[in-house]
């Protein structure tokens, strides 16, 4: 594979929690404020997750360019509700931003969910990111609960978006009504 293509790698990548703390915490401090509490949680909750990474219910997907990590997306199923699970780290860097990869990376990640038989996906984010918000709801996540909160580090409104992952059922299955 050349190190001038743009691939996606699923599983641990080297630099990875790196990267991706780096990738969020440089867009948020620029565009919202957030410091050392932002990208010390991002670190330390993908460090944990990783370390607990089971391939069957997880995922952790990267994108690369040239060599170097510029987004990721992961599935985390660690949810106390069985057929759930959470979405998260969810980003694109300046440069693969708007190249479509982000979308990519959504669409595999609720592939994978489907096909490892999850009924719910859910993400956490924050009033304010319309472009993201914009690639969820394309996705058929819906806003499900707003709240004012400080997880970040910051006072925003954080929301939650949920996508139903039930099957679709063709016509075909249904059989005649009457």
């Amino acid at each position: 594979m050349a190190k001038d293509t743009v691939t996606i790698t699923r599983g641990y990548v080297p630099g990875v929690i790196g990267r991706v703390a780096e990738l969020h915490a440089c867009f948020y401090a620029e565009h919202w404020g957030f410091g050392v509490v932002f990208e010390a949680k991002v670190a330390t909750e993908m460090s944990a997750f990783l370390e607990c990474y089971d391939p069957n219910k997880d995922l952790t997907l990267t994108v690369s360019k040239h060599g170097r990590v510029e987004g990721s997306v992961t599935i985390d199923h660690s949810n106390e509700k069985e057929g759930v699970a959470h979405l998260r780290w969810f980003i694109v860097s300046d440069e693969m931003r708007g190249s479509g990869c982000g979308s990519q990376l959504l669409e595999a990640a609720i592939a994978f969910c489907r096909d490892q038989g999850y009924t719910s996906l859910y993400l956490w984010t924050f009033k304010g990111l319309h472009a993201a918000r914009h690639v969820y709801e394309k996705m058929g996540f819906t806003l499900s609960l707003e709240r004012e909160g400080k997880q970040w580090g910051h006072c925003v409104t954080e929301q939650m978006f949920e996508l139903s992952l039930s099957p679709i059922i063709a016509a075909s299955d249904v059989g005649e009504l009457s």
